[in-house]
């Protein structure tokens, strides 16, 4: 069984193609990298992609290995929508866990990836 609990969309300034090649490549060191890691997290593996509106993620918590982060990408006013949904397969983590990751996610991708793009 599939569990969804986390599911947030905020809008990035960068067209779907750009922010499609950093999710894909979340560790590049070129001109912007921006996936720093805690202790506790490990780089994502890219399970599933399709050019340029769908990344789906591994979980970067050791703790929660069969964890999935879905990511959904669509064009909005001259740069993208980025929508991210994070799913357990099988029980969803506590209350504490959940917050951390949602809060986590949020940071990494609508704080760090988005100052790579000047805002």
């Amino acid at each position: 069984m599939v569990i969804e609990y986390g599911n947030r969309a905020r809008n990035l300034p960068a067209p779907p193609n750009v922010v499609w090649r950093d999710l894909v490549e979340p560790r590049s060191e070129g001109v912007r990298p921006w996936l720093r890691l805690l202790p506790d997290e490990s780089p994502p593996r890219v399970i599933e992609s399709e050019s340029p509106t769908l990344v789906v993620w591994s979980s970067l918590w050791t703790t929660r290995p069969d964890d999935q982060i879905v990511l959904e990408l669509s064009p909005e006013d001259g740069g993208s929508s980025l929508r991210f949904r994070l799913l357990a397969h099988g029980d969803p983590p506590d209350d504490s866990k959940t917050g951390h990751i949602r809060r986590r996610i949020n940071q990494l991708l609508f704080a760090d990836l988005r100052f790579t793009y000047g805002q």
